[in-house]
């Protein structure tokens, strides 16, 4: 296997960071006692030239504001964990047809193409890059696709030094269980639709302080809020999605960015979009988005 490049550099002395200073539990408990909303950027935040699941794209973010970054992860047909979304390469690289069925070798020589089909200089990075980038800088939701072997996976975030810095993403119960039983160290984001959704999730051997709640993309509840912050539980919401019904779609089109921070008063602790740079401004100006020295954020020398 060829060696791995060099991890990106920050991109300036200014770059946000992000690092758990016990444990990744007691940050975001930070967060919500202070009143502060944390952004997770989907797929890393693209942007024209800077596509999704990149670390150029992902480290750009950072020199801009603070975030955690949600990616997805894959398999090749050799075993090489990467990041992409699609089961396809059509949509995101220069290439076509499944990438799990490909090599390694093959998937390397392919180029990223941003989310407005420009083809840019950056390849299809490793996993184990990209946690080799995050260690120290942020803290990375991962995503499993079906190619990736999870315990492979888990393997790898534990080699970076990272299992304090994850959140593993699952769809439902039995998913939560399997990666707890596989990563029982590790944060869980777990679909919460209902407060005995949270029983379910107990009943199956995870514990809460295990649990980040992902209550949806469609509509914002904060009665539910309310029933996991009093079980210590963190909320992520998501407007993020497929334009033009996702609530960022909505949100851009009638210039109301100042909801993002009215879903942070409304008990929303991470908030998952597509737009995080917007998010933040509005974040920033309502008082709710993370400060350096405190909550174990930082910038620069900060």
């Amino acid at each position: 296997m060829a060696a791995l490049a060099s991890p990106v550099a920050a991109q300036d002395a200014g770059a946000w960071r992000l690092t758990p200073e016990s444990n990744l539990s007691a940050m975001l408990d930070c967060f919500e006692a202070a009143g502060q909303t944390l952004i997770s950027a989907h797929r890393g935040g693209p942007t024209p030239g800077l596509p999704e699941n990149a670390i150029p794209t992902m480290d750009a973010l950072l020199a801009a504001q603070p975030a955690i970054m949600e990616v997805d992860v894959a398999q090749s047909a050799d075993g090489v964990l990467f990041l992409l979304h699609d089961d396809r390469l059509d949509r995101t690289t220069t290439g076509s047809g499944e990438a799990a069925t490909l090599s390694w070798a093959s998937l390397s020589e392919l180029k990223l193409k941003d989310n407005w089909g420009w083809v840019t200089p950056y390849a299809i990075p490793q996993l184990a890059e990209a946690l080799t980038w995050a260690n120290g800088r942020t803290v990375l939701q991962i995503d499993f696709k079906r190619s990736a072997n999870v315990e492979a996976v888990v393997a790898a975030i534990r080699a970076a030094g990272m299992a304090n810095s994850v959140i593993l993403i699952a769809y439902s119960v039995e998913q939560a269980a399997a990666l707890h039983r596989a990563a029982p160290e590790m944060l869980l984001s777990v679909s919460v639709d209902a407060p005995g959704d949270v029983a379910a999730l107990k009943a199956a051997g995870i514990p809460d302080e295990n649990m980040v709640a992902f209550t949806g993309t469609r509509l914002p509840r904060p009665d539910l809020y309310r029933e996991l912050d009093g079980q210590n539980i963190e909320v992520i919401f998501g407007t993020l999605g497929r334009p033009p019904r996702s609530i960022d779609a909505v949100i851009d089109r009638l210039g109301m960015d100042d909801r993002y921070a009215e879903l942070g008063k409304e008990g929303v602790d991470i908030l998952a979009t597509d737009r995080p740079r917007e998010a933040a401004t509005a974040l920033a100006e309502a008082g709710r988005l993370p400060q350096a020295g405190q909550c174990g954020v930082s910038r620069g020398g900060q």
